[in-house]
């Protein structure tokens, strides 16, 4: 595919309307009805629905630069609003749909939010429980196909025992997407050229988009990335993968939250090459892999790996390709993993299969990607080699630093952070540390910060021990303890459903399973305990049932482990194993 028209930089809500007259009829997105089939979002009506959105937030108040935030799952109206922001010269901030009431309004207040959408009734009623901290929010728009009613949900907060705010001056704030949308279109007939004068006066140079970090420690952190941050790193993107790309006619399948950058970034890829966009969520998006029969799919881990265990059972070469080409629809030709390390294993049943999972490395901070495996130049066991517009170099200790246009200016509101986050010469610090390959690969062998103290005065990296366990497909996650302690011990959690196809192929009887479980795991722990030295040894370990998910707060949403969180809930498991 030739990629040259696709290399300008340029705010991200330009893709649409620049392409819009070639366009306008043809779908853009599907979604899905509740009678099982599906319905066309043409990208005309998504380009009204941004020019008007974008209309009436500069109708009401919103300057360039001024933040507004999205609480919302996704939807048409998310991405709308998204683009809307951008294209007033606003910039957009993402709250994740599973932030809890105090942690969405920490994001609100903290980045000077000033118009807020949301969209669910229990969304908005986080917004009322934490309604003093929305007290600089001018308009708060519901983002759903009608209004939603506060009324109930603050006499339900009542009821609750919990504080409510006053109903009128919840009433001032509301507004609906339909609302906003017959506002917008009233600007729109009353100033033909404002839109276009506004998108216009966007520079790239100007903050698109805050971002805020997981917080695995302390609160999280704002991230404002430019548009020329997010168009550099776009860019280099596109000169690495072009190849598996077309210029049309691609069909994806986007259920990755699009409060996350990679998202995001998978809507407005699609924005920029024409896909047609199939939304679908966590819980359908397995079937609808089957139906729908993308192109294009990307997704963290988890999914790569439930479609990798739905063809290994089958040992025939013939079948287990069969199997996986109906498990992914059988027609994709590009497939991405992102947000942690995928399983070698699982990338290597894909590649044997035609297919190469494409996998890279890097952080909010960075717009996101530093490296990445290419269809010319990849290694299972890397992260890949540096973007074209970065520069990535070791520091002593081995951390990985980087440089480029890609890497955001600093923090929002927290110059210490941003004093900590660079090195005095200006490179990026990422917090991991890595090695080179002798043919120019980085990989990922420690999170630098995560250090082990034993009470032989040791130095442990848990991660360097733990990653050793990432490729295995019956360990869903192991984490390391052993501060203070004389040896180390290991919370193990099972991926049950390969250890399940396991023993019954093995015929292993109801009774024997938890024996045979613990047989299964020792193996394991004793292969890694042999590539390692005596004090870096896993003594002891406990195999734990309730699994480490984002929703219970056990796991970040680029999915690590909090090991703060993991250590309060089950310190008591661990400490037994000191015990004796």
């Amino acid at each position: 595919m030739d990629i040259t028209p696709y290399l300008e930089l340029k705010p991200a809500p330009r893709a649409i309307f620049d392409t819009l007259e070639q366009r306008r009829s043809r779908p853009r997105f599907m979604l899905p009805t509740p009678e099982g089939d599906w319905k066309a979002v043409t990208w005309g009506a998504y380009a009204k629905g941004i020019r008007h959105a974008t209309l009436f937030l500069a109708s009401n108040g919103i300057q360039p630069g001024d933040r507004a935030a999205i609480y919302a799952p996704n939807s048409v109206e998310w991405i709308s609003a998204a683009m809307a922001i951008q294209a007033a010269g606003g910039v957009m901030v993402p709250v994740y749909p599973a932030n809890t009431a105090p942690q969405a309004a920490y994001v609100v207040k903290h980045s000077d939010t000033k118009l807020v959408f949301v969209d669910t009734p229990a969304l908005l009623s986080r917004i009322f429980e934490a309604w003093s901290d929305y007290e600089h929010v001018a308009r708060i728009v519901t983002l759903g196909p009608t209004a939603m009613d506060a009324g109930p949900i603050i006499e339900k907060l009542r009821n609750e025992g919990k504080p409510v705010p006053p109903i009128a001056e919840v009433e001032r704030k509301l507004v609906t997407w339909a609302r906003v949308q017959a506002m917008g279109q009233a600007r729109d007939q009353e100033a033909p050229q404002e839109f276009e004068r506004l998108l216009a006066s966007v520079s790239l140079d100007q903050v698109g988009q805050m971002l805020y970090t997981s917080g695995t420690s302390g609160n999280p952190k704002g991230v404002p990335l430019t548009h020329r941050n997010v168009g550099v790193n776009g860019q280099d993107w596109l000169k690495c993968n072009g190849p598996l790309l077309q210029d049309s006619g691609d069909v994806d399948l986007l259920w990755l939250p699009m409060s996350h950058i990679f998202g995001f970034g998978e809507a407005c890829l699609g924005n920029s090459f024409g896909w047609i966009t199939y939304m679908s969520d966590p819980a359908k998006v397995m079937p609808h892999l089957t139906e729908v029969k993308p192109t294009v799919f990307m997704s963290v881990p988890a999914v790569w790996e439930k479609l990798a265990m739905s063809a290994m059972p089958e040992t025939d070469p013939a079948k287990r390709r069969a199997a996986l080409l109906k498990a992914t629809g059988g027609n994709l030709r590009f497939c991405l993993s992102g947000g942690a390390g995928l399983k070698r294993e699982v990338k290597e049943l894909f590649f044997a299969n035609n297919l190469l999972i494409t996998e890279g490395y890097g952080l909010t901070e960075s717009s996101p990607t530093l490296t990445l495996n290419r269809p010319d130049a990849f290694r299972f066991d890397s992260v890949g080699k540096p973007l074209p517009s970065v520069q990535v170099k070791l520091a002593e200790d081995g951390e990985i630093l980087a440089k480029g246009a890609n890497v955001f200016a600093g923090y929002h509101k927290d110059p210490a952070a941003t004093k900590e986050a660079f090195t005095d010469d200006g490179w990026l610090k990422t917090g991991d540390v890595g090695r080179w390959t002798e043919d120019g690969f980085l990989q990922i062998v420690d999170r630098k910060k995560d250090i082990l103290v034993t009470a032989g005065g040791k130095n442990v990296a848990p991660a360097n021990i733990e990653i050793r366990f990432k490729d295995d497909p019956f360990i869903a996650h192991v984490v390391v303890f052993g501060d203070a302690q004389r040896y180390l011990v290991a919370g193990v959690w099972l991926n049950d459903a390969a250890v399940n196809a396991h023993l019954d192929q093995n015929g292993v009887a109801p009774g024997a399973r938890p024996e045979a479980r613990r047989a299964l795991v020792q193996k394991r722990v004793d292969q890694v305990n042999s590539e390692l030295a005596s004090y870096e040894t896993i003594k002891k370990f406990a195999i734990l049932d309730e699994p480490l998910t984002i929703d219970a707060g056990y796991l970040t949403s680029t999915l690590k482990v909090r090991r703060k969180q993991v250590t309060q809930k089950f310190g008591k498991t661990i400490d037994a194993l000191y015990e004796g």
